[in-house]
């Protein structure tokens, strides 16, 4: 509802109708923006009483209170000074020097006036210069003087009044007085401690320096050349003609010397035209007032100007209104009215400015008489003279001072009768002008409201990008890699792909490789990895391999299989790119988590990666058998990303998925390699009893470990010492305790005191849990004969001195990686090469064996060697034809892949058929005991990859 703030009753008729006209024309400015004239109030006799004028005077005074508490910005005016030109000037320097009577409840913040306060410093530093005794000299001597005051002035109205506090401070702490007072005591200071030289240095560059500040300090304020008041003063048609050495189109934003010309030129002749005006002169008094008028309208323009970024011509639907309660010729009102009149048909613009004034009857509205001719000098050169005297009269010779009508001026007479007749009955009510929805939209509090809600949700979305995204900062977010909740609870993990350097999955993790590779650490080849990614160069022919792997675990000791898998993926790249192939490798890293429980949003990532970076052409790793392996192998399947596998053993996933390929044996190959001992040793075992007893140990199946591998170990466990000719117990399943660790005291206990005695034990356990299970035995079966296998590839198992070993256990395990059956003995001396490259300058790393170097402790996991096979594998069918291959060609090459003088043999997966189960995989069968205290392994069987079957006889059991 519109809020009512005046309601008064029409004293006559006149007062009436323009109280009416008047507040239409604020009114409907909102809507059309009509043309607002300077409307002007008189007696339609001449001869009346004074009364009649009070009347006339009283509507322009009744109009201006109706408005006070519209939000209309209004401007009462009563002119003061001794001349009417004085009088006029005074009332524009109220408009534009003090505060407007709505100033504290307009629709918008106070109008701004930027070029009157330009001609503001023009005077005061005219009026300085003017007020000093007179020195002589030219009137070009005057102007430099008048200048260098408004350089002084910074070319601005400096604040003169009283003294107070804030100007003494300003005036201690001039660089002349307070900061050459601070550097001589400095240098005071100085002299005694560091001697003359210095001190001298330090002189020189405080004199420079303050030097610098006084020049900022006293000259123009910095880039004053583009401001819109100066632009307006520098380009403005008005002093074109005053200013004929340095034209309108000499001012440019990008040439600040030409533009400071214009400028400094034009003020010359204005403050020129002002100090004649002060003199007296008529012509340059109309000059000066007509120039501060168009000062004015231009200010109050570009306080309604549209297109403006506060929004400004949205904000103010009402027109400023300027009030004359009696405008005649003494008080400067007639000339004022004249002045804005001359400066709106002169330029032809209109301005929002509505003025509002009474006339006394006895007064004539007229124009500004025209100025007395001057004489014309007649000698020779007369016509130069004529030339320079209209050009000096052009400025206001423009003005329509002999017109016969004052075109912007509405006159409104009103006959004594409509000033006299009581019009009680008619109401005069004015209401507030409602702030329009771009007030609220484009106000302060709003946009503080704004900027405080946009940095909170800034804050907000921030933090919870670093809470999701493993590099989270808003301004650069990586969302190839997520934070996840870890097992049962844990840590946060980062999982995902890391496609930045600012992503690690390794960071200061300083677990080192083994044996020779000594001092090696996850970090160092997490960094070389990323070393050879950067130094591939723009327009190089690349493919792109993402190794994922367990790279987070509750203790550093829980990475080595990442360490020592991507140890193997980063010297095959390296020897890749060192050779200058023509298709260069490029490696991604991808975390799936501990134990690879979080491989599901890994391969996820992996598949949002491939589909924005087309040079990703498969996958190598993924070497845990989970129960989310199928899953995802059938994700990256249905995206078209090959997987070589390194060490799953899941026979499975050949059968059910295409784009499968494993580097490793399959649990039934191993099973069938061990069936080979089984039956010796079963064989053996039936000479003492009727049937040899053997059972099955295998972990207790949670709801978080997701151990498909164990299940699988299980089936082809039973079924391989079935068909060895073992009798098999009950099965028997083990928990995990605190820290993962195994808990084996009830199963083997019963293990050991089955009547009969059981014969063969087959381990359908992880490798961690391993050293646990031969420490119970040793301790609870003593003297009693067993036999333990697993499935499990046990050459990555710690067994040192301390590993408590029953004499009469014998181990028999597979090795996925037969190394000794290889041809590619460079391999290893290059490998130790490229990984002591990784060392700080200058460090060495332990010297490799030159007889078997696969037995030492940084290849014997055989880990490494399976990676870098599967990438070599991938990488050659990426590569085919020295071409960069997509990730379908890629998955289309591996059936034709054929890799001799490989460290396990030879890698090839020709002769494999989709959707069947993949054969010819290298592994030995291992034997370990421990008949006099020592720990004793020897490979008492095997084959090289891609190689015939091996025989029982092959495998001759001690």
């Amino acid at each position: 509802m519109v809020r009512e703030v005046w309601r008064d009753s029409a004293d006559n008729e006149a007062a009436s109708a323009v109280f009416h006209f008047v507040q239409q024309l604020i009114d409907r400015y909102r809507d059309n923006r009509p043309v607002m004239p300077l409307v002007v109030l008189q007696a339609a006799d001449a001869d009346v009483p004074a009364t009649v004028d009070a009347r006339v005077e009283q509507i322009v005074r009744r109009i201006h209170h109706a408005n006070q508490l519209r939000r209309v910005p209004l401007k009462l005016l009563d002119g003061r000074g001794e001349t009417p030109y004085e009088a006029a000037l005074d009332m524009v320097r109220t408009l534009t020097e003090k505060p407007w009577e709505t100033r504290s409840s307009s629709q918008y913040k106070p109008f701004v006036f930027p070029r009157s306060r330009l001609l503001g410093a023009i005077e005061q530093a005219t009026a300085d210069v003017v007020r000093e005794p007179d020195p002589g000299g030219s009137p070009d001597d005057r102007d430099e003087r008048i200048l260098e005051q408004l350089s002084t002035l910074r070319w601005r109205v400096s604040r003169r009044g009283p003294r107070n506090w804030l100007g003494a401070f300003r005036e201690s702490v001039r660089p002349e007085t307070f900061l050459g007072a601070v550097v001589i005591a400095v240098l005071g200071v100085l002299l005694g401690e560091i001697g003359w030289v210095p001190t001298t240095l330090v002189a020189v560059g405080a004199v420079l320096g303050l030097a610098v500040v006084r020049l900022v300090t006293t000259s123009a304020p910095p880039l004053l050349w583009l401001r819109r008041a100066s632009r307006w003063f520098a380009t403005t048609s008005s002093l074109a003609a005053a200013g004929t050495g340095y034209p309108s189109d000499g001012w440019s934003r990008f040439s600040p010397s030409g533009s400071w010309r214009v400028i400094r030129v034009r003020a010359a002749v204005v403050a020129g035209r002002v100090a004649d005006a002060a003199a007296g002169d008529e012509q340059s008094r109309q000059f000066h007032l007509e120039l501060r008028v168009q000062a004015l309208l231009e200010d109050l323009r570009n306080n309604y100007r549209p297109h403006a970024l506060d929004w400004r011509r949205g904000k103010r639907t009402v027109p400023p209104v300027v009030f004359l309660p009696t405008a005649c010729q003494s008080n400067g009102g007639i000339q004022l009215i004249n002045a804005i009149n001359n400066v709106r048909s002169r330029r032809s613009e209109v301005d929002p400015l509505l003025l509002l004034a009474s006339l006394p009857a006895a007064e004539i509205l007229r124009h500004t008489p025209p100025l007395p001719a001057e004489p014309l000098p007649t000698h020779t050169g007369a016509a130069r003279a004529r030339y320079d005297n209209w050009i000096s009269h052009l400025s206001i010779g423009q003005s329509p001072t002999a017109a016969a009508t004052l075109a912007w001026v509405l006159r409104l007479p009103l006959s004594t009768e409509q000033l006299t007749h009581e019009h009680a009955h008619a109401q005069l009510v004015t209401t507030r002008v409602r702030r329009t929805w771009v007030w609220w939209v484009m106000s302060r509090t709003t946009v503080a409201c704004v900027l405080v809600g946009a940095l909170l949700a800034t804050f907000l979305v921030s933090s919870r990008l670093a809470d999701r995204y493993c590099h989270g900062p808003l301004t650069d977010v990586n969302t190839d890699s997520v934070k996840l909740v870890g097992p049962d609870g844990g840590p946060k993990e980062c999982i995902g792909v890391s496609t930045t350097t600012r992503v690690r999955f390794a960071p200061g993790n300083e677990l080192s490789l083994d044996g020779s590779g000594k001092g090696v650490t996850f970090d160092r080849i997490e960094r070389a990895v990323a070393r050879e990614n950067a130094a591939i160069m723009p327009g190089d022919d690349y493919v792109t391999v993402i190794y994922a792997g367990p790279f987070t675990a509750t203790s550093p000791e829980g990475t080595r299989k990442a360490l020592e898998e991507l140890t193997g993926v980063y010297l095959y790249q390296h020897h890749t790119n060192k050779l200058r192939f023509s298709v260069k490798l490029k490696v991604l890293t991808a975390n799936g988590g501990q134990d690879m429980l979080q491989q599901i949003p890994a391969v996820k990532k992996i598949i949002e990666v491939a589909r924005k970076d087309r040079t990703v052409v498969g996958v190598v790793g993924l070497g845990r058998d989970t129960t989310d392996s199928p899953r995802a192998t059938g994700l990256l399947q249905k995206a078209g990303l090959p997987v070589v596998d390194t060490t799953n053993s899941g026979g499975y996933l050949a059968k059910d998925y295409s784009n499968y390929f494993g580097i490793a044996a399959t649990d039934e190959e191993q099973a069938d390699a061990l069936a080979l001992v089984a039956g010796q040793v079963a064989g053996q075992a039936a000479g003492k009893s009727a049937k040899p007893r053997a059972r099955v140990l295998s972990r207790l199946l949670g709801n978080n470990d997701k151990d498909r591998y164990t299940v699988e170990q299980r089936k082809v466990g039973s079924a391989m010492l079935k068909k060895a000719g073992f009798k098999l117990s009950d099965p028997l399943e083990y928990s995990l305790g605190r820290r993962n660790s195994a808990d084996l005291d009830e199963p083997v206990q019963k293990i050991c005191e089955a009547d009969p005695a059981t014969d063969a034990l087959y381990f359908a356990g992880r490798v961690e849990d391993v050293n646990n299970l031969m420490g119970r035995l040793a301790q609870r079966c003593a003297g009693k004969p067993i036999t333990v296998f697993t499935g499990d590839d046990l050459t990555k198992a710690r067994f040192d001195e301390s590993t408590d070993l029953a004499q009469d256990v014998t181990l028999y395990h597979t090795a996925l990686a037969p190394m000794s059956r290889g041809r590619a003995d460079g391999f290893y001396p290059e490998s130790h090469q490229t990984l002591e490259g990784l060392l700080p300058a200058g460090g060495e790393l332990p010297r490799l064996p030159a007889s078997k170097p696969y037995q030492d402790g940084l290849f014997a996991s055989g880990q490494s060697v399976i990676s870098y096979s599967a990438t070599s594998a991938l990488y050659d069918a990426a590569s085919h034809g020295d071409k960069v291959n997509s990730a379908a060609e890629t998955w289309a090459n591996l059936y034709a892949v054929n890799l001799q003088s490989m460290p396990t043999g030879t890698i090839t997966f020709r002769g494999f058929i989709p959707y069947e189960a993949q054969s010819g995989h290298g592994l030995d069968v291992v034997e370990i005991t421990y008949p006099d205290g020592r720990i004793h392994s020897r490979i008492i069987c095997g084959r090289p990859a891609g190689a015939h079957k091996v025989t029982p006889a092959g495998c001759p059991v001690g």
